[in-house]
């Protein structure tokens, strides 16, 4: 997961640029807000889908537009808009199947970390659900496992929910990638409900 997610509370050590070991064990940033650069790069579904291919493995600019359908000249920007900010490292230089030299991209993780204050740019449009929509079009049926509960509570209660799922986003983020894993992917959201209608139940729940 790959998700820009904003938090108050103490730094976590912040980590190095530099080639990441694959299979080990994530980096940990520092929690801040963006800078300018660093929230322009972010304000892209695609910049965000070219994170998400290379969170478990490095990838070239091409390989990274063959997972996306795209030509590798539109990629190639937006990898380098990415490595420019520190969101993409580059990996050593590996042989290709020909023989040629290949510069392959790694996502760092940071962009987990930083505060973008973008999730609802122009138009009220919310960057990471689209991220997310667009990823899960090419789903089969019984690939996406949701639910959608509904609760009433104090402000102090929701925040204290907030703070138990971030913890456990949190977990994950810092578990060892393993080689040998399946690829997986969370979306949460959470939000207020508009029906606005009362209920007889606390808390229901529709699959």
């Amino acid at each position: 997961m790959d998700s820009a997610v904003a938090r108050d509370e103490a730094p976590l050590e912040a980590a190095p640029y530099g080639p990441l070991p694959v299979g080990s064990t994530r980096q940990v940033w520092a929690r801040r807000d963006a800078d300018e650069a660093e929230a322009k790069a972010l304000a892209s579904t695609l910049r965000l889908r070219i994170l998400r291919a290379t969170l478990h493995e490095p990838r070239t600019n091409k390989e990274i537009a063959e997972v996306l359908g795209l030509n590798p000249a539109s990629v190639l920007h937006h990898v380098r808009t990415l490595v420019d900010t520190g969101f993409l490292i580059e990996q050593p230089t590996r042989r290709g199947a020909r023989g040629s030299r290949e510069r392959p991209y790694l996502a760092s993780g940071k962009s987990f970390y930083v505060s973008t204050g973008l999730d609802w740019p122009e138009g009220g449009r919310d960057l990471l659900l689209e991220t997310f929509l667009e990823e899960i079009k090419g789903l089969g049926p019984g690939q996406l496992d949701s639910a959608r509960l509904g609760f009433r509570l104090t402000a102090e209660d929701r925040r204290r929910v907030q703070d138990r799922l971030q913890t456990v986003l949190d977990e994950i983020a810092t578990m060892p990638s393993d080689p040998e894993g399946e690829p997986w992917s969370l979306y949460l959201g959470l939000h207020p409900d508009p029906s606005g209608v009362p209920s007889a139940h606390d808390v229901d729940r529709d699959h």
